[in-house]
């Protein structure tokens, strides 16, 4: 009948990898094999590959995501990588930052029906809600865009000495090598490619990893969010 019989056992490392919340995790598979393939949020070829592609290929990033820090996952569309990461790490603060109504209200749904409470879904563009959500120590995105055009989203997201989490495929080095000079006019300080997941996915994940000084953004994004903080503190004085 439908596409959740064709989603496939959980393999044993999701198992190892989720742990007290691998039955969350088997809820949230199931979830996107039914109502994000009949929402548009997931192709129906990618059910049977849900668990290696995209499960556990997203909660492996946790392995590069220091403790208990504050996470924006831009662009988070059917809610990777942000919801499995949230399933592994509950020590992070993490905002799901999706601009499209039918995907914040599956990501809501999913976010209320698994009971995670340290995840806050916030619909808008990330060039929108600069100075409006609280600067952040990590953004992480998945199959969003281009390295270059990434970065001018979650980049200015970043609290000085942040740094941006990009899951890459084979794309990675050559998209680095083309974002340099926009990656250096946004104030990154440092680049690297990670591989991630050893033993858990294989291929194994690839992280771009961004690192930023003390102007996320560079001078035109500070600015900007020199005036939205004193927009801010203008509104709460009201």
């Amino acid at each position: 009948m439908t596409e959740a019989a064709e989603l496939p056992p959980a393999p044993e490392q999701a198992r190892d990898v989720f742990g007290d919340r691998f039955a969350d995790a088997v809820r949230y598979a199931e979830l996107l094999a039914e109502a994000g393939v009949k929402r548009g949020l997931i192709g129906p070829r990618e059910v049977p590959r849900l668990w290696e592609r995209h499960l556990l290929n997203c909660a492996v990033l946790s392995e590069v995501v220091p403790e208990g820090v504050t996470v924006c996952d831009v662009g988070s569309g059917a809610g990777l990588p942000g919801i499995p990461l949230a399933l592994v790490r509950e020590d992070l603060k993490i905002t799901l930052l999706e601009p499209l109504l039918r995907r914040t209200n599956f990501l809501t749904e999913v976010v209320e029906l698994l009971g995670l409470d340290h995840v806050t879904v916030v619909r808008g563009r990330a060039e929108e809600v600069m100075g409006k959500l609280p600067p952040v120590h990590v953004v992480t995105a998945r199959a969003v865009a281009p390295l270059d055009r990434l970065a001018t989203w979650g980049i200015p997201l970043l609290r000085p000495y942040g740094e941006m989490l990009a899951l890459k495929g084979d794309t990675a080095e050559d998209e680095l090598k083309s974002a340099a000079t926009a990656l250096s006019k946004l104030g990154a300080v440092g680049t690297s490619i990670l591989h991630v997941g050893e033993g858990v996915v294989d291929p194994l994940s690839t992280v771009v990893r961004v690192e930023v000084g003390e102007s996320p953004g560079g001078v035109r994004f500070a600015a900007k969010r020199a005036k939205a903080a004193r927009t801010g503190r203008a509104r709460r004085r009201r």
